[in-house]
């Protein structure tokens, strides 16, 4: 049996204002041929399909598309596909007895019985092979909110959202291994932030609660065949454990992560046990420039923009540019002189960062457009101005906290 492994997808995603439904649609493309090349049994897509919970019309079109497709091309092929925490539980769970009916398994939130228990069966997914025979099941688990957890009987030293993430995949273990033959292999699927995981500069932030809400690896039983992550946006494994994984995402999120080797992964099974690991590299459609690639005065900035060539691209496949330029103070027209060296240019500005030599260490938010800053850069920073210092880390857990729950209410 071979599953391919993706996640982070973000359809609908824009940056700085511009559309990535080009590089999106490439990539789905070459994911349905490489899918067919490698003869796959099952997609595993570990969250964040959408890059909000309200996805635009063209997002949903794409990836019926691209499922109508991969059902034509590849009738037998399971797709178990979870929520992330930029998705909607509730707009994946819809259509979920119609994907079911044709092997299409979306799992957007936790389901409970009435009785509380939880609705494994619902998150439990076989996985055939090509003889038609039950080689494993998938715990399609969810991006998990606070709400979604149980916890009693708690110890006074024990952390209450770790503890309930590890009592719902030990209830979910429990329930495979009830349905698992010697020959079947058991895998796990999770969108969370994991102990060690490395997060990149700006499209990222640690979920469930904060810093101190990191998951370990030991909430995955041993005897997991393979563990499908999502969240992170940076290919890596789990405590360098091969067979616990990010996959990454499939393009670059945000300009930090213009050198990250974008990948799917494909894992080839034997019976429980996982034969071989390959990583195969995403071709990218659309490259992203730094210019310069270490900051410099304004003069030599222009003129190392008004060199670019004049590659004649339609405007979807130009690569996005980042300048990054060296000020003694803020520059009046900036932006205007910076578009003026580019006319003509075959690229996409989408990022002015100046660097300020005398006040380096202690960026001001007014040199800074909003869209360029973290809302932990903003606490951070208001924090500073107020109190002259960093928050402690108790105010910094804190305000993770209430970020967390703002973005579940929305």
């Amino acid at each position: 049996m071979k599953i391919i492994h993706t996640s982070d997808w973000h359809l609908g995603h824009q940056l700085h204002g511009y559309n990535r439904d080009y590089e999106h649609q490439a990539f789905l493309d070459w994911l349905a041929d490489e899918l067919e090349a490698q003869q796959a049994d099952a997609l595993l897509v570990a969250g964040d399909i959408f890059d909000t919970a309200n996805p635009p019309a063209s997002a949903w079109r794409m990836l019926y598309r691209f499922l109508a497709k991969v059902s034509k091309t590849l009738p037998n092929l399971d797709v178990v596909m979870i929520g992330g925490n930029h998705d909607s539980p509730s707009k994946l769970d819809a259509p979920h007895e119609l994907l079911k009916a044709f092997d299409l398994h979306m799992v957007g939130g936790i389901h409970r019985l009435e009785d509380g228990t939880l609705d494994v069966k619902r998150m439990l997914v076989p996985i055939t092979n090509k003889d038609k025979q039950t080689a494993a099941y998938v715990l399609a688990v969810p991006f998990l909110r606070s709400a979604d957890l149980r916890t009693d009987n708690l110890d006074e030293n024990e952390d209450r959202l770790i503890k309930g993430v590890e009592v719902l995949y030990s209830d979910m273990t429990q329930a495979a291994r009830e349905l698992l033959t010697p020959e079947q292999a058991m895998i796990g699927m999770g969108h969370a932030y994991m102990a060690s995981g490395q997060l990149s500069e700006m499209s990222e932030r640690r979920v469930l609660g904060g810093n101190q809400h990191a998951l370990p690896a030991s909430i995955f039983a041993d005897d997991m065949s393979y563990v499908a992550l999502g969240h992170l946006h940076l290919a890596q494994k789990v405590a360098k454990k091969e067979n616990v994984r990010y996959s990454g995402s499939p393009i670059p999120l945000s300009m930090s992560e213009r050198n990250y080797n974008h990948q799917i992964l494909a894992v080839e099974f034997d019976g429980s046990d996982v034969k071989a690991i390959e990583e195969i590299s995403i071709p990218r459609c659309v490259d992203m420039l730094k210019v310069p690639t270490k900051p410099a005065p304004l003069d030599e900035v222009l003129v190392a923009l008004k060199a670019l060539p004049d590659d004649e691209l339609s405007r979807e496949q130009q690569p996005f540019l980042e300048v990054h330029v060296l000020l003694d103070k803020p520059q009046a027209l900036l932006r205007e002189k910076v578009l003026q060296a580019l006319e003509g240019k075959s690229v996409r500005l989408a990022k002015i960062t100046p660097h300020y030599s005398q006040r380096e260490q202690q960026d001001s938010l007014q040199h800074r457009r909003l869209s360029e800053v973290s809302p932990q850069q903003v606490f951070a920073l208001s924090w500073n101005k107020k109190f002259d210092g960093e928050p402690t880390e108790a105010m910094a857990e804190a305000f993770e906290t209430l970020l967390t729950q703002v973005e579940e209410q929305e």
